[in-house]
């Protein structure tokens, strides 16, 4: 794989292997910058199996920061819930009209919201939004009848964690322009989330690394102490 001048110049940049999160959060904002303003990444490998159903990780929390991204919300829902989706802000309201808009291709939108009596409408196209990570799910807050929280948790910044194949958990924290302090600040919080969500059935060291890159840097890794 080839890497451009700016990659290569900042890997050079790299004094050490690991660093703690201060220092490593200096390092990242003072690395060779791109033309535009970069989201910041953090990745984490766990120490645990997710082909086991209790080994699992997966939640949501809100960063006190947001992620600085515009999101756009989906709310699939009827009658009153509509009503109040479309009082709090969702960029587009609907129910089977909406569904069948997106078996014909649609996927203009971040975040899915549905009430529970929407879900066997939701699941026609549950392998459409599934792959994308658009499918709602009681457990990142997604099906609820308080659809207005939702919304406005998404709007804050609620991020959803989960583990991947290879049992990496990746997560935006923010843009480079945060600054150090928001982007430690939002850091600590999904830190201290996945911690809390360390499942019963995990032997060994829970957090195997932790890795902060910008979207066009190189990775930098950070010291777990776990």
């Amino acid at each position: 794989m080839k890497f451009g001048k700016r990659y290569r110049a900042a890997s050079e940049m790299l004094k050490q292997n690991v660093y703690d999160v201060n220092s490593g959060f200096d390092t990242l904002l003072t690395l060779p910058k791109a033309k535009f303003d970069e989201t910041v990444e953090l990745h984490v490998r766990l120490g645990v199996d997710g082909r086991n159903a209790d080994q699992q990780v997966r939640g949501v929390c809100v960063l006190p920061n947001g992620t600085g991204k515009s999101v756009r919300i989906l709310v699939i829902a009827k009658g009153d819930k509509a009503d109040d989706a479309v009082k709090a802000g969702a960029d587009y309201v609907g129910a089977e009209d909406i569904v069948a808009k997106i078996q014909g291709g649609w996927l203009d939108f971040d975040v899915c919201i549905t009430t529970p009596d929407m879900m066997g409408v939701v699941g026609r196209v549950a392998r459409v939004l599934g792959p994308k990570g658009l499918m709602p799910n009681p457990k990142s807050g997604t099906v609820t009848m308080d659809v207005a929280k939702a919304i406005n948790d998404a709007k804050a910044g609620k991020v959803e964690y989960r583990l991947d194949k290879n049992n990496i958990i990746h997560v935006v924290i923010g843009k480079m322009s945060f600054g150090k302090e928001k982007l430690v600040e939002n850091y600590n919080t999904v830190i201290e989330a996945i911690i809390k969500a360390k499942p019963a059935a995990a032997k060994g060291q829970y957090i195997k690394s932790i890795t902060i890159a910008s979207t066009m840097g190189v990775g930098i890794k950070l010291n777990s102490g776990m």
